[in-house]
């Protein structure tokens, strides 16, 4: 019979990779709570009606990229491709929008039928922050601040760059549009194939095409920042001082658009050189119509996610993991001889009690002193503690070093194997790994 295997673009996450994403996910949860934001966290289905409404349904996304269905009722759902959409209809539906403000975040799953490379899979993860009920420039400004802070705890500041536009109101884009659709109506033949049929339907995202030919086209097109309304352009000038105030670092791209339909105002990416062809690793901006797109009354947003596993790799390839991001276990703790696997579990809730961080790995599953040292050895724990008759008759442990201690005294290197009245444990297990 056939293995079952996962389904193409949608990975597992092994037990060496996961403490990797805890780290990124704490350090980015500290940042987010140092700033007042608030986690929700919302169903991985919703109906299609609503990303239709809200990504647009001539978008790629829409057209060709979600996993739409019909349930046993003939409803059509979709596995969520993006997360501002239902965090709206969220904030919406249970009252938190009305005469508020919210600063929210969520992270989860994520799904789009795309063509699976490294970076772009078709379930990945994403942090998403939104913030609801405040119109002005600097909230556009906290959110891109609180980004590069979190750069700055992951050691990445270095390697992304910011790049950022306005696409100033509705009424701007649609002149912009037939400006652009105009010019290019003459280029035709310059175009590649899905800028041809983007013309029509979502002429913006020609902006976006990597076609050598289609880039040449774009440099005679017209210049978006020619068609911002005044309001905009102040938006945008305000933003870019408080930028300049706090020190952050950016370009202004006039190309640069976003995928979806729903962004007015600022819009931001931070790319990078080091992920090859998917360089954006987080990239937002204003959605001010999309709660009154979505059947609410009209209300102010902005947001942005960031892509976790591309982070992931980012801080592999840089070796930016702290040494101690990993499984391994602090103390693993040998029985041999009668009666002495109870007073190990004894010692390790002891232990645990004591040290409510230390990881406390007590062998199971019976086997000889060899067997159990060379499964202590395999556990990365830099001390084994070693439970046997003699030692419960004595009172006593022998504790064993595995390996050099980066965490202990001075003379730690120099460790020997002792064996210690169990009273004095707590001080030596300290002494050795706190």
């Amino acid at each position: 019979m056939a293995k079952i295997q996962a389904i193409r673009g949608m990975n597992d996450i092994l037990p060496e990779q996961t403490p990797k994403w805890q780290y990124l996910e704490d350090t980015v949860r500290r940042v987010l709570q140092s700033y007042g934001y608030s986690e929700i966290r919302m169903p991985i289905v919703e109906q299609t009606e609503l990303f239709k409404r809200s990504i647009g349904e001539v978008t790629d996304i829409v057209e060709k990229e979600m996993y739409t269905f019909e349930d046993r009722n003939g409803d059509s759902l979709t596995l969520r491709p993006e997360g501002t959409a239902c965090c709206v209809r969220a904030a919406e539906q249970h009252g938190l929008l009305f005469n508020q403000t919210q600063k929210l975040w969520y992270c989860g799953p994520m799904f789009r039928h795309e063509r699976p490379q490294k970076g772009r899979y078709r379930q990945f993860n994403q942090i998403g922050v939104e913030c609801f009920g405040m119109q002005g420039p600097d909230i556009d400004a906290e959110m891109i601040i609180m980004t590069a802070r979190f750069w700055k705890a992951l050691g990445l500041l270095d390697n992304v760059t910011l790049q950022i536009n306005s696409l100033g109101t509705s009424e701007a884009r649609k002149a912009y549009k037939a400006a652009l659709v105009g010019y290019l109506s003459g280029h035709l033949d310059a175009l590649d194939d899905d800028s041809k049929r983007r013309l029509e339907s979502n002429p913006l995202r020609i902006l976006d095409s990597k076609n050598q030919d289609t880039q040449r086209v774009l440099d005679n097109a017209p210049d978006f920042a020619d068609y911002i309304d005044a309001e905009s352009k102040e938006h945008f000038e305000t933003l870019l001082s408080l930028l300049d105030a706090n020190g952050v670092s950016y370009e202004v791209n006039s190309r640069l658009v976003r995928g979806l339909d729903y962004y007015s105002k600022t819009v931001f990416e931070w790319v990078t050189q080091d992920l090859g062809a998917q360089g954006t690793v987080c990239a937002g901006g204003r959605y001010d119509g999309l709660v009154e797109q979505l059947g609410g009354k009209p209300t102010p947003g902005v947001g942005f996610a960031m892509g976790v596993e591309r982070l992931i790799l980012m801080l592999e390839s840089l070796d930016k993991i702290p040494a101690e991001v990993n499984n391994s276990a602090d103390v693993f703790i040998v029985s041999v001889g009668e009666g002495t696997q109870v007073e190990a579990f004894k010692l390790a809730e002891i232990l645990r009690n004591e040290f409510q961080s230390l990881r406390v790995v007590t062998h199971c599953g019976g086997g000889s002193f060899k067997s159990q040292m060379k499964k202590a050895d395999k556990s990365g724990a830099p001390v084994a503690l070693i439970i046997g008759e003699n030692e419960i008759k004595n009172k006593t442990v022998v504790v064993k070093p595995l390996r050099d201690l980066s965490q202990g005294a001075e003379e730690s290197n120099n460790r020997q194997q002792i064996e210690a009245p169990i009273v004095d444990l707590l001080d030596i297990i300290e002494d050795y790994l706190v």
